[in-house]
């Protein structure tokens, strides 16, 4: 089988490596498409391959339409709103990510964004612990479960939606509805995909319910939350702050109205640890050899 490599922002080295190691051991021919510029080359590319990994690479209804003999995608990452699962669905070929591969990076940075907004960005001036506050996390699946472990290791409490809990014995304190946990917690942290049912579901009514001082923390996709919403709520909530690894549109004019109030990172950094992305790409790698070898779809998520 023809596996293609496409990745307009490349893996690390070591992660390039361990995939070609993997896919050639399995017999199958390994063909890299990195730092491409222009949508022509992916198009090109597609033509002849039996599967392929992305990072963030677009596979659109027309990259599928163009890869006649496509069998499998797999995303090296828990996102997937990349991918035209529609296409693909129609087309029969299979979508896979890698939930978890990821994780321990982006829980480690939703944490370092929580000290740094609590210490004012690091600029002169008092600031807070994180010890004794209280932190409620939206989506408990990997990311969540490890961002409560590092937060409880800190000294703070952990609140939780009930329906997202799935271990039938818990540590974790819980609430049935999105106003309690708002209102209950300093810090929100966001860890769901976008669906059509959670684009946009961070949104004002829920924001203005946080206690004093209380911050937003958004390490998933920037369509989850309102942004009309989100301006409205810093404006009418001078104590309320907001940090994300997903620029908002606005993001221009947020920092100019509300200054250290906000911060984003210059381009999304959840993943961006050499861990990270060597595992990741190994796991991309390993589901690609048993999909062909044994039929395993464990992952695939356009069921």
């Amino acid at each position: 089988m023809k596996v293609l490599l496409a990745t307009e922002k490349p893996f690390a080295a070591a992660a390039v490596g361990g995939i070609q190691k993997i896919i050639e051991k399995a017999g199958h021919e390994l063909v890299r498409l990195e730092k491409y510029t222009d949508k022509s080359q992916l198009l090109e590319a597609v033509a002849d391959v039996d599967a392929m990994i992305i990072r963030s690479d677009k596979v659109t209804a027309e990259v599928v339409q163009a890869a006649k003999q496509l069998k499998l995608v797999v995303r090296a990452g828990a996102g997937y709103d990349n991918v035209d699962l529609h296409a693909c669905t129609e087309r029969g070929i299979v979508v896979m990510n890698t939930p978890g591969q990821n994780a321990n990076a982006v829980a480690e940075l939703a944490i370092g964004l929580m000290i740094y907004m609590s210490r004012n960005c690091f600029n002169p001036g008092t600031g807070c612990e994180l010890s004794g506050k209280r932190l409620g996390i939206i989506g408990f699946g990997n990311i969540g479960q490890l961002i409560a472990r590092k937060a409880v290791a800190l000294g703070m409490e952990v609140l939780v939606k009930t329906d997202e809990i799935k271990e039938k014995h818990n540590r974790w304190e819980h609430t049935f509805s999105y106003d309690k946990l708002y209102e209950s917690c300093d810090f929100v942290s966001v860890n769901i995909p976008a669906t059509p049912l959670t684009k946009g579901s961070i949104k004002y009514e829920f924001l203005t319910q946080m206690p004093k001082g209380g911050c937003l923390i958004n390490t998933a996709r920037k369509e989850l939350v309102c942004e009309e919403g989100l301006m409205r709520a810093l404006t009418d909530r001078p104590d309320l702050k907001f940090a994300t690894d997903v620029a908002p549109s606005c993001i221009a004019e947020l920092k100019e109205k509300f200054g250290n109030r906000v911060f984003a990172t210059p381009k999304k950094m959840g993943a961006e640890t050499a861990e990270a992305n060597v595992h990741a790409g190994l796991a991309a790698a390993h589901q690609i050899v048993n999909f062909f070898e044994i039929g395993c779809v464990k992952f695939q998520v356009n069921k």
